[in-house]
């Protein structure tokens, strides 16, 4: 069983810069690590993704260009770089593993518990 735990999140203003970590328990050998996350009252939703190896990571339209999703194998740790940020990045950022390649939620087997991420204008 693979345990994902987010750090990173916090309180920036418009403008501003944050990177989140995705650190595993175990290998991430052979998963994608997606991006998602949920604001109170609406579904999660596709940030980005990254392969194992090599690879386009994918993003989701509204974020490209200002976040960047990268991995440390060696650390078994995924990052994502996040930069002009807005009031409508706020949200609960989650990591998580799966075997495709994927924009969908259901697609992935193992969650992290969240990170809050508050963008103030």
């Amino acid at each position: 069983q693979v345990q994902l735990v987010e750090s990173g999140g916090g309180p920036v203003q418009a403008g501003g810069s944050l990177r989140l970590s995705c650190a595993a328990s175990g290998s991430f050998s052979g998963y994608y690590t997606g991006w998602f996350r949920q604001v109170p009252g609406k579904e999660r939703e596709f940030v980005a993704v990254i392969g194992w190896g090599t690879g386009t990571p994918v993003y989701e339209d509204s974020v490209k260009g200002r976040f960047t999703i990268s991995r440390d194998n060696a650390k078994n740790t995924v990052f994502l770089h996040m930069n002009s940020l807005k009031p409508e990045d706020t949200a609960v950022y989650y990591c998580a593993l799966g075997r495709v390649i994927s924009r969908v939620e259901r697609m992935y087997a193992y969650w992290g518990q969240g990170t809050q991420v508050t963008v103030s204008s």
